[in-house]
């Protein structure tokens, strides 16, 4: 009965401590929706993909290549590859968690974000899996709902805004990514690399935009860590 009652107060605690992040992404999903819509895809389909991606930036880089044509495999490989971090945060987060059954603990872990991430990891002392089921669940609720009501606003809209609306979307990552090239030089450095290349390949036919932007995104980070571990081998010497 104590337990019981200390499970609801730990969800309680866990959708109070997620609302925040169902603020935030009210705007972001919104956005998505609407800008699903004008990419061509159905209520259903919108919705769906919040539902089981459930991962912004690679819904926004997927609208992206949908727009363009690209096959579904090159769409599930840039998702990967985006979201690889996922691999590290889970086994992060794994050393914060209290023990439960790998069922409970992949539910949760189907939920982890940037954001909902560094909710239950900054928690002080240990965290319950009922805590981090009131994070992900207001957070995923956020996210999923207004990603169907965003495409509800957007089929509401003149066929030309419509259309006008997907340059947007090239508009939202540029949003994204202003923030953090001012706070990081590396950022700046990567972000330089991935365009340089992705530009050099799709320019001359050389790969198609999918891949190019794979090709690109894996060449970047390479070359930004080879020049950090050089930096500092030289500073050793």
């Amino acid at each position: 009965m104590v337990e019981a009652v200390s499970s609801k107060s730990e969800f309680k605690r866990g959708l109070q401590a997620g609302m925040s992040i169902a603020v935030g992404y009210t705007p972001v999903a919104l956005t998505f929706g609407l800008l699903a819509k004008t990419t061509g895809l159905t209520f259903f389909e919108a919705v769906l993909m919040s539902m089981l991606v459930f991962a912004g930036a690679s819904q926004y880089i997927s609208l992206s290549l949908i727009a363009s044509g690209i096959g579904i495999g090159v769409i599930i490989f840039n998702t990967f590859i985006v979201n690889i971090r996922h691999f590290l945060m889970s086994a992060s987060l794994n050393e914060k968690m209290e023990e439960d059954t790998v069922v409970k603990k992949s539910m949760y872990a189907f939920g982890l974000t940037d954001e909902t991430f560094t909710v239950i990891a900054t928690k002080e002392g240990k965290s319950s899996t009922s805590f981090a089921f009131g994070v992900v669940l207001i957070a995923y609720g956020s996210w999923v709902i207004n990603s169907g009501i965003g495409h509800l606003i957007g089929a509401s809209l003149p066929l030309f805004l419509q259309a006008a609306m997907s340059i947007a979307l090239y508009a939202m990552f540029v949003g994204l990514l202003m923030p953090s090239l001012k706070k990081s030089a590396k950022v700046l450095f990567l972000a330089l690399v991935a365009a340089a290349v992705n530009s050099l390949l799709t320019l001359t036919g050389t790969l198609e935009t999918g891949w190019s932007i794979v090709v690109a995104t894996l060449i970047s980070a390479i070359a930004v860590e080879v020049v950090i571990v050089t930096r500092r081998k030289v500073g050793m010497t």
